[in-house]
């Protein structure tokens, strides 16, 4: 009997969240599960679903890095009746099928504004009568709470309701105990499963990325600083002022933005939109120069390729400075802060990082086919 999987993922900003909750989705489907992904945000067109079945719900994002309101994609504020929408839609989708798997990404360890929505989930896949095995999906660094008692929260939900916490994430490189307080508490739950890759595939033939300086930024919702130092930074830079600039602006920033980006560019630098085969324009790179993200990190340490990482910052978020320092220690990178970042001290960054002893620092990856791996274990379990 063939086994099926319900996973539901909620970006919010960035895109990093989905293209995990799809990589470790395809990973099951390789090992013949079926598998329902359903998304609380539009898919980015760089995603490759393959043989996932989706689900779009009735879509939300944040409207700023602050993550206290949630709007739909017409920037207008969620109501009540725009939540019970969302939650039917939600069980809706979970009771078409007899799911033997719910993994939640993210949730109970973030993404608490949605507990409106999730814990009804939990409630439903809980009362079946034979209920799914329950997981979550976290990355490797979680954003730290100023109030203790949210993280003890999440602990709390851990333990009432779920039989796994897949940490992605290579232990001896980052555990999750180095940003969540209560770790100790949930021990018996979590397994490491290394970095999960973003499985992006080539999209373009050529040559491009040849020799270059690779700026990219993600889904590029929260990154102006970034790419507005690198439109003007080439020319100060003594180790790549002298090879092309390319510069990758994601979906999420406007066209009228992404159009004054390019009439903007000094000479030698090119702007274009966000590319599936980012992975393998890094390969080919003499730099790469972004923020911190999961996926992004992913692609700088699968390549090899030297990096000057400005790490997201804005409001309270930690997550993405802790991943470049630690990056930093291993002499994997060179980091800059994102605030008040000019062309200028982005140029210094560039030639210190191309600087940089090459690293033999190996990286547990692998962390989509790790995943399944352990939750088909888990289900195996469970049925004896």
């Amino acid at each position: 009997m063939t086994r099926k999987a319900f996973i539901h993922v909620q970006h919010l900003l960035g895109t990093g969240h989905v293209v995990r909750a799809a990589a470790i989705g395809k990973a099951l489907a390789s090992a013949g599960v079926d598998v329902t992904l359903v998304s609380g945000n539009k898919i980015p067109p760089t995603l490759d679903t393959g043989p996932l079945h989706i689900v779009e719900l009735p879509a939300c994002k944040s409207p700023d890095a602050a993550f206290k309101r949630l709007v739909t994609l017409d920037d207008e504020d969620i109501d009540d009746e725009w939540k019970s929408a969302r939650v039917k839609a939600s069980i809706q989708a979970f009771e078409q099928e007899d799911f033997d798997l719910l993994l939640t990404e993210t949730y109970p360890f973030g993404r608490r504004q949605l507990d409106f929505e999730l814990s009804p989930l939990l409630g439903a896949a809980k009362a079946r009568s034979s209920p799914p095995v329950i997981a979550t999906s976290i990355r490797d660094i979680l954003v730290r709470k100023k109030e203790l008692w949210k993280e003890e929260w999440m602990a709390d939900q851990a333990l009432n309701n779920y039989h796994r916490v897949l940490v992605h994430s290579d232990p001896d490189f980052v555990q999750l105990a180095d940003s969540f307080p209560f770790a100790d508490r949930i021990e018996h739950l979590i397994r490491y499963t290394g970095y999960v890759e973003g499985n992006a595939r080539t999209a373009y033939g050529g040559f491009d990325g040849e020799d270059e300086v690779i700026v990219s930024c993600g889904g590029g919702a929260v990154a102006e600083n970034l790419l507005t130092a690198a439109l003007d930074a080439r020319p100060l830079s003594r180790r790549a002022g002298d090879t092309h600039w390319r510069v990758l602006v994601g979906h999420d920033v406007p066209d009228d933005t992404f159009l004054a980006y390019q009439k903007r560019a000094s000479t030698g630098v090119s702007v274009e939109r966000a590319r599936r085969d980012f992975p393998d324009l890094l390969k080919r790179a003499r730099l790469s120069v972004s923020q911190a993200g999961y996926n992004t990190v992913l692609d700088v340490l699968t390549a090899g390729v030297a990096a000057v990482f400005a790490p997201f910052a804005q409001q309270n978020e930690t997550e993405q400075t802790q991943r470049a320092e630690a990056l930093a220690r291993h002499g994997r990178a060179i980091v800059t802060p994102e605030v008040g970042l000019t062309p200028e001290r982005l140029a210094v960054a560039a030639d210190d990082a191309l600087a940089l002893p090459r690293s033999h620092h190996a990286v547990l990856l692998g962390g989509a086919d790790k995943s399944a791996e352990i939750l088909l274990t888990d289900l195996k379990e469970r049925a004896a």
